[in-house]
């Protein structure tokens, strides 16, 4: 977020310092002077807030320090009282020293989506605005995406303004101020934010799936888990009822009266009642929000192809239909979406086979749910695997690849892995990332008939070879066209 996105003066947005909510009205320690940290400070200070800016860098304080009082990170670590509320950028770990200091003194941790919510609640910006949240270790982006084509295409009717935030499209700030004005915030939450909110209770949401991720920042599963489920805390919620972790972490949510009352879930099977579903390759609502109806008549159309873009088109079916959407506009919304570069984009198809780039698919669990639903695959797989076990993937999907190509730092593992799985494949020896991408899609080629398809699903990050993934991607995409024609 840019500091200069929050123009609330050139902006017809009713915004009203006098509504600032009690713990907003103390002195507030920002922590941290980068984007998001700016943002932050620039929004309090307009509404007239006491703030204090605290960063390492001596440039950066320098910057600031004309508009804005700073301090050093050493200073507010040993004086946190001097503070009633810390606002923390999402990346700072909760071990980080400042933290840990404002927390033994009693002092609350916010993070940025958690202070828009509250100055949202507090009527800051006029009447608050319905948040619909989605969450999950993959396919959030996908989702949130279909969610806000879906209210978009129901805008006709219902006549609110929806806007996609969060880690996708525009900061909370900016759609809260902007004019005309938003109704429906359609936010995008990492695991971050979620663990650095408390108050925040969306009109629907949604958590998609679990599996490793964040560990580093976050500790342990259970607390990475937990701050995901802390999402389903709202009016309605909607859950993967396919994901066993899900399931049990929607339960323990319960248990302890964090869960809504009004629990839905989605699922690649048969609805029960109260559920999204597939029967017979169609998308249907079995009696979610008093509906029951067909959205989808054919899935194999949706975008991203494969279970994954199914799993993602039926939370978002289910969540849009919570947030007061009809059906019509599910299926416009669903129709009309295009899939983001490089999660599960059709990037190419020639003699029958086609080439799907999911670059995005950086770990076991992202690369497993891209291959759910295909047939016939050749797998393009490699890169930096972090220490993740792929024996899970491989073991739900062998028998489905009929090639694999594996190249980067940890192509070993993968060979290893594969073998001992009876799948055909291939080392790509070269670390330049043309070069290697060239010839793995010829290999793949070699391996494909008509009604396969060439999967890049790395199950790894980029790093290793790539500037990222999107670049991973888009060699992937170049070369199968030049290749396969």
């Amino acid at each position: 977020m840019s500091s200069a996105a929050f123009d609330f003066a050139a902006s017809n947005s009713e915004v009203s310092p006098a509504a600032l909510p009690d713990s907003l009205r103390g002195r507030i320690l920002v922590a941290g002077a980068g984007v998001s940290g700016r943002g932050c400070a620039s929004v309090l200070l307009r509404l007239g807030a006491d703030v204090v800016v605290a960063d390492g860098n001596a440039d950066s304080r320098a910057r600031l320090e004309a508009d804005l009082s700073v301090t050093t990170i050493d200073a507010a670590t040993a004086n946190p009282a001097d503070y009633s509320l810390v606002v923390t950028s999402p990346g700072w770990a909760p071990s980080s020293p400042l933290l840990l200091a404002a927390a033994a003194a009693g002092v609350e941790v916010i993070g940025d989506v958690e202070l828009a919510y509250r100055l949202d609640a507090a009527s800051v910006f006029g009447a608050p605005r319905t948040w619909l949240a989605v969450t999950g270790t993959n396919g959030k982006t996908t989702t949130t995406g279909m969610l806000a084509a879906i209210m978009a295409a129901d805008e006709q009717r219902s006549g609110k303004r929806s806007q996609a935030v969060g880690n996708i499209g525009t900061s909370p700030f900016d759609a809260l101020a902007a004019s005309p004005r938003v109704d429906v915030l359609v936010a995008e939450l990492s695991s971050f934010q979620l663990h650095w909110s408390s108050q925040l209770r969306a009109e629907v949401g949604v958590l998609l799936n679990l599996a490793d991720d964040h560990l580093d920042w976050h500790g342990s599963f259970g607390a990475y888990a937990e701050a995901k489920a802390k999402v389903l805390a709202g009016a309605h919620a909607v859950i993967g009822r396919d994901d066993s972790q899900v399931r049990e972490y929607a339960d323990a949510a319960a248990e302890r009266g964090a869960l809504s009352p009004d629990t839905h879930a989605f699922t690649h099977t048969i609805p029960n009642d109260g559920e999204v579903g597939v029967i017979d390759g169609q998308l249907v609502i079995n009696n979610v929000a008093g509906v029951s109806a067909t959205v989808i008549d054919d899935v194999t159309a949706l975008q991203p192809s494969g279970m994954a873009g199914i799993l993602d088109a039926a939370a978002a079916a289910c969540a849009a239909l919570l947030a007061g959407a009809e059906p019509a506009s599910i299926t416009e919304g669903l129709e009309s979406y295009t899939v983001a570069g490089h999660r599960g984009e059709l990037v190419h198809r020639h003699n029958g086979i086609a080439f799907i780039d999911n670059s995005k698919a950086t770990n076991p669990h992202a690369a497993e749910a891209a291959m759910r639903g295909l047939d016939n695959v050749v797998w393009v797989a490699g890169g930096q695997l972090k220490g993740a076990d792929v024996s899970d993937l491989l073991d739900a999907h062998a028998e489905r690849l009929k090639a694999a190509v594996v190249m980067g730092v940890d192509k070993q593992v993968l060979y290893d892995a594969l073998q001992q799985r009876g799948v055909a494949t291939t080392v790509i020896e070269s670390t330049d990332p043309l070069r290697a991408m060239e010839e793995a899609v010829t290999v793949a080629v070699q391996h494909a008939e008509p009604g396969d398809t060439v999967l890049l699903a790395p199950a790894g990050a980029s790093l290793d070879m790539y500037q990222g993934m999107a670049q991973r991607g888009d060699f992937f995409a170049a070369a199968a066209q030049r290749i396969a024609r």
